[in-house]
């Protein structure tokens, strides 16, 4: 893994949340986007090399939806580069890691991504995200 790419954060209110993360990175969010494919809208921020991505809901049966209905808002998981994500997944899985079914797919971000299953990562939502290359 090369570096940490984001760190994920649940918000019941993305426009809300934007007004309260520009005061705190003191600039506006970059990017607004919407995977449908997750019921998501997503927000990013960035801080030097570091970036936030806020997410929102778009329909009640949504991941994020849940999350947010059994634990509020707070940070949804933490999301690794990786320059081979298929290679990646196949090493995690090796070392007794479940990836969660469905993934890889797209996600924000022009990346494609997958996720460990927290059960196995200490109750820790890990993602693991390829830039997809253009051209």
């Amino acid at each position: 893994m090369d570096k940490i790419e984001h760190i994920g954060i649940a918000v019941k209110n993305l426009e809300a949340s934007n007004e309260l993360f520009a005061k705190i990175f003191g600039s506006p969010h970059y990017k607004v986007e919407e995977v449908a494919s997750e019921g998501v809208r997503t927000s990013f921020f960035k801080s030097g090399p570091n970036k936030v991505e806020l997410l929102e809901a778009t329909n009640p049966s949504s991941p994020i939806a849940k999350f947010l209905e059994k634990k509020g808002e707070g940070i949804h998981h933490i999301a690794f580069a990786v320059e081979d994500l298929e290679a990646e997944m196949k090493r995690l899985e090796g070392e007794g890691l479940v990836i969660l079914p469905g993934f890889p797919k797209k996600g924000a971000d022009n990346k494609q991504v997958a996720f460990l299953h927290p059960k196995g990562t200490n109750g820790v939502l890990v993602e693991l995200c390829q830039e997809i290359n253009k051209g």
